[in-house]
């Protein structure tokens, strides 16, 4: 017999207790969590790339994008925001001289989320690197985190409202208090 068979069965059954015991870690949990942690990468690819369109799929026909330059309400609405984010930004990345375009990248991190039927809460810190350090080089341009509501429609996991806090800018930091509960 393998020594290592009992470790291994010993294993599986506390994972299973454990997911039993904590509400947490069950599968409609794990689907839920995938699906809203996938619609979150989707809205960052939308962002990055200035698809008016994919960002606004992201919200509900009646979602609230809540963010530095104001609060617009309606699919339509955010995605006319869009449609100017790349010239609203501009001022704000320049050129670094080097002749080649500035990129953005964004990224979620540290993601909490908290699902309860067909809506969900969400917490993530998110930060964004653009390429117009000294050289072309990597620099870190803003941080802060999200608050969302979220809602599923039809079997698919939208954003209702999203607001985002910048700790750059004044009057859009954070809160002391800490936004996960």
């Amino acid at each position: 017999m393998n020594p290592r068979r009992p470790v291994l069965a010993l294993v599986a059954a506390l994972s299973a207790v454990t997911a039993l015991a904590n509400p947490v870690y069950d599968a409609h949990y794990a689907r839920d969590r995938a699906e809203i942690e996938d619609l979150q990468a989707r809205y960052m690819f939308a962002l990055d790339w200035f698809d008016a369109e994919a960002y606004a799929a992201t919200f509900t026909e009646d979602g609230t994008l809540d963010w530095a330059r104001g609060t617009v309400t309606g699919r339509d609405a955010i995605r006319e925001e869009v449609r100017g984010m790349r010239a609203q930004l501009a001022p704000y990345y320049g050129d670094d001289g080097s002749g080649k375009p500035v990129t953005l990248r964004h990224f979620i991190t540290n993601i909490s989320i908290s699902v309860d039927g067909d809506t969900a809460t969400g917490r993530s810190y998110w930060f964004e690197v653009a390429n117009n350090g000294p050289g072309h080089t990597p620099k870190v341009g803003g941080f802060g985190h999200y608050e969302d509501e979220l809602r599923r429609v039809d079997g698919r996991w939208l954003f209702a409202h999203r607001k985002i806090f910048n700790q750059q800018l004044e009057g859009r930091s954070a809160a002391p208090e800490n936004p996960v509960k």
